[in-house]
């Protein structure tokens, strides 16, 4: 074994446990990177790609794999995977920052790896992390190297590399999206680290609370780097007292990520109970309040996108045609948000939140299809008006289908009386609020033409 440093009684340490103990320097690295997977089988998340019958999963066993473009969130196993597929394929791993490396650094370790591929029979992976900062003419010294099979380039990015990227590039490459770890997959890599007593903390007496693993799953937004990191500077504030375990309280977790834990739960009662308490805010017309809420779930790691869709569900429900924009408006928030993330998607989000909760209400769409369902679920299903049918196909005329059928663009105001069905029913009832308004004296004036 390589010998370490020495760790002298009167410092307090998170390995300290008699004087003079010798501390082996792979542990003297951070948790994160000690407790990195070696192997496939060790990988947690993204299931998407690494399925058992997935490509990627059978192009790494099989060992056929070119060149590949890793592109996701932060902490998402991006260059965890690459040096999973470098031991499982047995190639060379030449890792490159493009942040600092250049193109004379690249073609040393392509020369290199050429040298390797002749003498050793052995591939090389070049990993390259943030890629997209290399410039397009940097990109393109890659190319004839990867076109011939000298190396076998891995890139890894935060940003979509459509945009990032050049176009010979990616046409000479695979290219997979990393997603945020789940909480359970977060959950699962803290307690591995935990009982691992090689490269983890499996060697100190460790009692962690479930709800201090549970806190950091939901707080580091899929990014398992950031909960190592907390878990790890939390028990290094720990004093270790002799012959007593380490505690991890959700005191600690919260004060190793900076962060407090609000009593919300992702799908339990405090999920479903904010969620309603949001949308009641803006159904009864208080910003302020509808604010909160939607500052609570944004701060307790709720997916944007749910929220989104739940402030398109108001818009419709609660707003309807009082204020027609109020709708368009909460889709552009969805689409927004599904375009920037997060932290970017609270303004939309909150924009949106506002503009609904002060507009002008109305339930009357949301009522009328209601009982129109009531009506189709429990009524006798009427026959569509032989006028009405269909009367675009051979044979239409026939049967008399279309026959009679006025066009009201060919009248006056672009409107004409005519039955639309044959049992008059009435479902929408528009109401004195906003624009509905407006609404309600244009069908009142038909209504009077009709019976005139």
């Amino acid at each position: 074994m390589k010998r370490g440093k020495k760790i002298y009684s009167e410092q307090e340490n998170l390995f300290k446990q008699e004087p003079n103990v010798i501390v082996p320097r792979h542990l003297e690295e951070p948790l994160a990177s000690r407790m990195r997977p070696s192997s496939l089988d060790e990988f947690v998340g993204q299931e998407h790609i690494l399925a058992p019958d997935s490509l990627l999963r059978k192009a790494i066993e099989a060992d056929r794999l070119t060149s590949l473009i890793f592109f996701g969130p932060p902490g998402t196993g991006k260059t965890t995977l690459a040096r999973c597929i470098s031991s499982t394929t047995h190639a060379a791993f030449s890792p490159l920052n493009a942040v600092t490396s250049n193109v004379e650094e690249m073609r040393r370790v392509i020369h290199q790896a050429k040298i390797r591929q002749v003498n050793q029979h052995q591939k090389t992976i070049l990993f390259i992390d943030e890629i997209h900062r290399f410039s397009k003419s940097q990109q393109d010294v890659l190319l004839p190297d990867i076109e011939s099979g000298s190396v076998m380039l891995i890139g890894a990015t935060v940003h979509n590399p459509f945009f990032a990227l050049t176009a010979p590039l990616l046409s000479r490459s695979l290219i997979f999206e990393f997603k945020a770890l789940l909480e359970k997959n977060i959950v699962q890599l803290l307690k591995r680290a935990i009982k691992d007593t090689t490269r983890g903390l499996g060697n100190l007496k460790i009692e962690a609370d479930p709800e201090a693993l549970n806190f950091l799953g939901k707080v580091c937004e899929g990014d398992a780097r950031r909960a190592l990191n907390a878990l790890e500077i939390g028990l290094k504030s720990k004093k270790a007292v002799k012959n007593k375990p380490i505690s991890f309280s959700l005191k600690d977790a919260q004060e190793s990520i900076q962060k407090k834990a609000v009593v919300y739960d992702h799908d339990e009662d405090g999920h479903y109970d904010t969620i309603s308490a949001f949308i009641k805010s803006m159904r009864g017309s208080d910003p302020d309040a509808a604010l909160y809420w939607l500052a609570k779930m944004l701060y307790a790691g709720e997916d944007p996108r749910f929220i989104a869709r739940r402030i398109c569900i108001c818009a419709a429900e609660d707003v309807g045609n009082a204020d027609p924009q109020a709708l368009v408006l909460a889709h552009a928030a969805l689409g927004i948000s599904e375009f920037v993330g997060m932290p970017e998607a609270r303004i939309p989000l909150a924009q949106a939140t506002v503009y609904i909760a002060c507009c002008p209400k109305s339930n009357a769409a949301y009522l009328g299809i209601e009982k129109a369902l009531k009506e189709v679920k429990e009524g006798r299903v009427q026959e569509v008006p032989i006028d009405l049918k269909d009367a675009h196909y051979d044979g239409a005329d026939k049967l008399g289908h279309g026959q009679g059928y006025k066009y009201p663009h060919d009248f006056k105001g672009h409107y004409t009386t005519q039955k639309y069905v044959l049992k008059d029913m009435i479902f929408y009832e528009p109401q004195d609020s906003g624009y509905e308004k407006k609404i309600k004296e244009r069908l009142a004036l038909l209504k009077e033409k009709k019976e005139g």
